[in-house]
């Protein structure tokens, strides 16, 4: 039976360990369909760069098989050689040659190939990256974003099976970074290629890959589109770690749950009798007359972020304030009482071991 999709990377059970009690990879599976932009996301420590290096033919697995395009690249007595893979490597600050120009640069893995033909392939990564008649420059006469344009064109000259991205744009400033990622997402889909994005930032890996994988102690916790992983995350340490959340205590009825917040529609009918409700921020919406609102409370925090504002409220019934995303000019005050009303589906998870599950991924995901 031939594979429906012959150009995906496949990862089966690799498991990779540093030593007796160190094992970083444990049992890890992964499928990136070809022509996608897969992001691995996860804390210091889960096994991402790992993961990376193993893909990249750096390290040698101790177990599990790795193929992409259909070719076996490590597995029981398989271990190709990282030149011999057909993956470009971007790494983290591009890492050019500071040596060589830019189209040495970028031809530099062109090996084997007739000086018209590498003439004309160095055209063709120029014109795909923005950098047309930049062949000439040295890397220290180019900006930050113009180097990683560069990288990435390096990697993909090869025509590679795979371009595996090390978190790439860690070393921009903040506001190149968004228009660095977007433009590297617009060639890599004009490329075709199959790519990897290992990176440590939420917002990163939601806005730019097409599918993401949570890694969470050397396995996939989940592996969806980036909407379906917020809205209906697996668990409420996977929700907790891609966004802010707000979590209550509910009671299931087939497809609606009530919560001191009021009833809110399930996303898909749960098995669960009871558990915790998760929403958004921004599923929350303050009421100005609270006694025509299904919930009420006190503010007890208000934080302006510019954009919107974070607004904490006591919520009558619940033990702990809630946090409501709210945009626009603020018209409450800390001590002031407000409804509260919701809108959207939620999703019921079981409660973990205490909240330390929870919490440990509040500690390691991003802020707005």
């Amino acid at each position: 039976m031939s594979d429906p999709d012959p150009n995906a990377l496949r990862v089966s059970g690799v498991v990779k360990a540093y030593g007796p009690g160190a094992t970083v990879l444990d049992g890890l599976d992964l499928t990136v369909p070809g022509g996608a932009l897969a992001a691995v996301l996860g804390p210091s420590g889960c096994g991402k760069t790992t993961l990376l290096r193993v893909i990249a033919g750096f390290l040698r697995a101790d177990a599990g098989t790795v193929t992409v395009a259909g070719h076996i690249l490590a597995g029981p007595g398989v271990h190709l050689p990282p030149e011999r893979r057909r993956i470009g490597i971007v790494p983290q600050e591009g890492a050019l040659f500071p040596h060589l120009s830019v189209a040495r640069n970028v031809t530099f893995g062109l090996t084997g190939t007739d000086r018209r033909t590498r003439g004309r392939r160095l055209e063709e990564m120029l014109d795909l990256v923005g950098l047309s008649g930049y062949g000439d420059r040295m890397p220290h006469e180019l900006s930050g974003g113009q180097q990683q344009r560069v990288a990435l064109a390096r990697a993909l000259a090869p025509e590679p099976h795979l371009v595996l991205l090390d978190e790439p744009f860690s070393a921009l400033d903040s506001g190149l970074r968004g228009a660095v990622r977007a433009e590297v997402r617009s060639v890599l889909r004009a490329s075709g290629a199959t790519a990897l994005l290992v990176t440590h930032d939420q917002q990163e890996a939601l806005s730019t890959a097409d599918v993401v994988a949570v890694v969470r102690a050397g396995r996939v916790a989940q592996c969806a589109a980036p909407e379906d992983l917020y809205r209906r995350p697996a668990d409420p340490w996977v929700a907790a770690f891609v966004g802010d959340t707000v979590f209550v205590p509910g009671t299931a009825d087939r497809d609606t749950a009530t919560t001191p917040l009021g009833r809110i529609p399930l996303a898909a009918p749960s098995a669960l009798s009871e558990g915790l409700v998760l929403l958004r921020p921004e599923q929350l919406h303050l009421v100005d007359d609270p006694a025509s609102a299904p919930a009420q409370g006190r503010v007890t925090d208000v934080r302006f972020f510019g954009h919107d504002s974070m607004v904490a409220v006591a919520v009558d019934g619940l033990d702990e304030p809630i946090d409501i995303r709210t945009p626009g000019p603020l018209q409450v005050r800390v001590g002031g009482r407000v409804g509260l009303r919701v809108t959207g589906t939620a999703t019921l998870h079981a409660r973990p071991h205490g909240q330390d599950a929870v919490r440990t991924a509040r500690g390691t995901s991003s802020t707005t």
